[in-house]
């Protein structure tokens, strides 16, 4: 033990030395005690003392079939055991490859009304696979001679990565206002969010007023207004909004008829999060373009995907001169070692029946919360499959939020962290999005877990 605690306090200091981590105030990091991970097992991680937690956030959104799964372990060795990396750029690789029909037929084969979808364009996050679709969407209206289509409709509360063009689209106030001087202009529709309904109306009479008050810039800016993006289903970093039933659909439908082209957001409802492959599946909604990323690799290396349909990719064939070529690329574009891991992952979801298995649990889940909403500081929870938002309130009549500087959602994640649970708050809602192969035993000591957490620390 003093061996162990030797060395978690010379990586403690090393790390306050030299890392710079992301969303992280440094000056309180540097005040703390940090969580070292060393291991990861299943649905699990341990820590540099031995400790092991369940981890809540499958590392954020990202692990699928839980940590050090084999099969994605072996896909990763046999591809290092050819070759790691060689672009894409003037070149082509069988991973790439068949990584690209695997995706396409994922996205065509699931559903009532096909996505329409078959022509895939690598990266390496959600951000850049985000930044993509939007430079598709504008570059697409151009190479059409509709040069007037050259802004974005996005959604409050909306997240859609990190890089500017990313941000632009993005309505978090908490992480994008300080860059408002950098960003392009872009129009913002009311969130779905119907616990705190922008308007004001109630869920059972309101007749989804954010779409019609959607409906309506995109009446007056249609001709402006290249593609919207969207989450579908659930806004993820906005505090796990869930739209209610028939929003997405409608919202395909205004894009339509406004000749709107329309961005599916899935870096984080994508690859079974929501109970099924891609969130679009609920409401048999087919996208312009499709943005993936987070799951896709099974939790293993950076990659990401931009799926767009035949139509617009065909916009962008010319002849050399014509410059119509997107001029888009990264170095890292189609890795080999991700594109392997990406394949080996897409397999086992049908080897194991990832998305059959989770329907008792998604529905498990959901008891367990049921049980955590009647408490005096539980304002609403919110799930959609394995993706779960408890939001925490100082008044639950009033819905009056806790103040920022009382840190809430934070001091409920540590609670946790004591008992053997790593999870993440957005603000002051409670983050719970777990490995889609947890176990039902698994997910309620999860939910056991926050619940007591949320007890102790709300009082």
């Amino acid at each position: 033990m003093i061996k162990f605690q030797s060395v978690k306090n010379h990586i403690e200091k090393l790390d306050k030395k030299y890392l710079w981590h992301p969303f992280t105030q440094m000056k309180e990091w540097a005040e703390e005690n940090h969580l070292i991970i060393t291991e990861g097992r299943g649905s699990f991680l341990k820590d540099i003392t031995g400790k092991w937690y369940i981890d809540g956030v499958s590392s954020i959104w990202v692990t699928v079939h839980g940590h050090r799964k084999k099969e994605i372990n072996d896909a990763i060795k046999d591809q290092v055991d050819k070759i790691s990396h060689s672009t894409l750029l003037g070149l082509t690789h069988p991973p790439a490859v068949i990584l690209a029909e695997k995706l396409v037929k994922l996205v065509v084969a699931r559903r009532a009304v096909p996505l329409r979808l078959n022509r895939v364009f690598y990266s390496d996050n959600g951000s850049t696979a985000v930044e993509i679709g939007l430079k598709m969407a504008f570059q697409y209206w151009r190479h059409k001679g509709i040069k007037s289509k050259k802004t974005f409709l996005s959604l409050n509360n909306g997240y859609h990565g990190d890089t500017i063009g990313a941000v632009s689209v993005g309505g978090v106030d908490l992480f994008h206002n300080i860059f408002s001087p950098l960003l392009f202009k872009t129009y913002k529709a009311p969130s779905p969010y119907c616990y705190r309904c922008e308007p004001g109306k109630e869920l059972r009479s309101c007749r989804l007023y954010c779409l019609q008050a959607m409906e309506k810039i995109m009446h007056k800016h249609h001709k402006e207004i290249a593609a919207l993006i969207i989450e579908p289903l659930v806004q993820g970093a906005g505090g796990m909004i869930v739209a209610p039933a028939g929003y997405l659909k409608q919202v395909r439908k205004l894009c339509s008829k406004y000749d709107i082209l329309m961005i599916a957001d899935e870096v984080a409802t994508g690859f079974g999060r929501t109970g099924k492959m891609f969130a679009c599946e609920h409401e048999n909604v087919s996208p312009d373009i499709l943005c993936i990323a987070k799951g896709i690799t099974g939790g293993y290396l950076p990659l990401a995907a931009t799926i767009t349909t035949e139509e617009i990719y065909r916009a962008f064939l010319g002849e050399f001169r014509e410059l119509k070529t997107f001029f888009h690329g990264h170095t890292y574009t189609g890795n080999q070692l991700a594109c392997a891991a990406a394949i080996a992952n897409i397999d086992l979801f049908k080897k194991e029946k990832t998305l059959q298995k989770m329907r008792k649990k998604i529905e498990s889940l959901g008891k367990e919360l049921d049980k955590i909403k009647e408490f005096q500081h539980v304002g609403d929870i919110r799930q959609k499959g394995f993706m779960a938002g408890i939001e925490l309130v100082k008044n639950k009549k009033t819905k009056e939020p806790y103040p920022l500087e009382e840190k809430m959602g934070w001091k409920v994640c540590l609670r946790a962290r004591e008992n053997g649970l790593i999870i993440r708050p957005l603000g002051n809602v409670v983050v719970l999005m777990p490995p889609l192969s947890i176990s039902q035993q698994e997910l309620k000591s999860l939910v056991r877990i926050t619940a007591e957490a949320v007890r102790v620390v709300t009082g």
